[in-house]
């Protein structure tokens, strides 16, 4: 069986992930692509596109294609609400870029739309499907941590600000590096501890670096009056069973503890970590002991080895679920917990106040 997509936002991450990842698959063709700047609808056509595929400004067009059966959004945060629920009801499935959505109430419509029109959603949280994470994944399900009751989600540049795109504009995006790499390492950590159902969040943003002119960064200097969001955010989540989460931010931050997409678990019979690799560590006979996983696939001399992109996985992995008919490995109703405790988080730092949930 083969599955025709179409590509709503053909920027950065359509090129980076999306589209290379799909294109490696058998069973899809890329049929349909959609940008308000026409011309990088159309470039990308003719790169990933099928002889006969089509480029459109206007994604209202793209959906009246009833030959098309997934839509990948692919847009800045501020319009997946609206794009997702009209693929919906338009008869597509819909893989979604992360975040799911600014916020709750906009997450909870697009479930709505999926339970109503009976097509598969996710989100786009790719780091699911790294080799460690896939690891620990199976470790945490088989127990070999017991009860995971603190956990640390990571997400830490020292000065890597995005200047392209929409990324500094809070109306578009939303937020800063909270809701952009934040939001990675806080699918991780929920989904490693199994526990969805945060009871309340403190946390603090911070615009201290954004304000300077000049300023180093991997992807040259920002202009300061662009820069609206913040440029690091932490949070302190306490989960209705008593467990605790501390989550930590940043595109630029005076700190040489950096890295992203990372957790570490705390639990009753061991620990884990992805700082240097993936660690399992806890106590045996007495002592204890630290385990260095060996993931990777070296391979032999003259040989390196298949090697594994976690976006070609999770491409994999959602088109076989709308073959096959099964649940997407990320599921909409974990997606939106994530939401809604970023959304706390930014709520918490605008009023000083925790924030608690129903």
């Amino acid at each position: 069986m083969q599955l025709n997509v179409g590509i709503i936002g053909c920027g950065g991450i359509a090129n980076g992930k999306h589209l290379p990842s799909l294109q490696k698959i058998e069973e899809v063709n890329i049929v349909a692509f959609c940008d308000i700047d026409v011309e990088k609808a159309e470039v990308a056509a003719d790169y990933y596109g099928t002889e006969q595929a089509k480029a459109y400004a206007d994604y209202k067009e793209l959906l009246k294609d009833e030959t098309i059966d997934v839509i990948h959004v692919c847009t800045p945060n501020s319009s997946h609400k609206e794009l997702t629920i009209a693929s919906l009801e338009a008869g597509k499935h819909v893989m979604c870029e992360k975040p799911m959505a600014k916020t709750t109430e906009e997450a909870q419509e697009m479930i709505e739309a999926a339970k109503r029109t009976g097509k598969k959603l996710t989100i786009g949280y790719q780091n699911r499907f790294r080799p460690d994470s896939q690891y620990l994944r199976q470790a945490t399900q088989r127990g070999d941590l017991g009860d995971i009751y603190y956990g640390k989600a990571h997400a830490i540049r020292r000065r890597a600000v995005p200047t392209w795109g929409v990324f500094l504009d809070e109306e578009q995006q939303g937020g800063g590096p909270l809701i952009d790499i934040g939001t990675h390492a806080l699918d991780l950590t929920l989904w490693m501890m199994d526990n969805y159902e945060p009871e309340s969040v403190m946390g603090s943003t911070f615009h201290k670096l954004g304000k300077k002119e000049n300023a180093a960064n991997a992807w040259g200097p920002w202009d300061p009056k662009e820069f609206t969001v913040e440029d690091s955010a932490f949070g302190f989540i306490k989960m209705k069973d008593g467990a605790t989460i501390v989550l930590e931010s940043s595109w630029a931050l005076n700190s040489l503890n950096v890295d992203e997409a990372k957790c570490e678990l705390s639990g009753t019979e061991g620990g884990a970590d992805m700082k240097d690799g993936l660690r399992i560590h806890g106590e045996d006979f007495g002592s204890l002991y630290t385990t260095q996983v060996e993931l990777e696939n070296k391979g032999v001399d003259f040989y390196e080895g298949e090697q594994v992109d976690e976006a070609e996985v999770e491409a994999r992995s959602w088109i076989d679920s709308i073959l096959n008919d099964t649940d997407p490995v990320v599921k909409p109703e974990e997606a939106i917990v994530i939401t809604q405790i970023l959304e706390g988080i930014y709520k918490s730092a605008k009023t000083g106040k925790a924030v608690y949930f129903e």
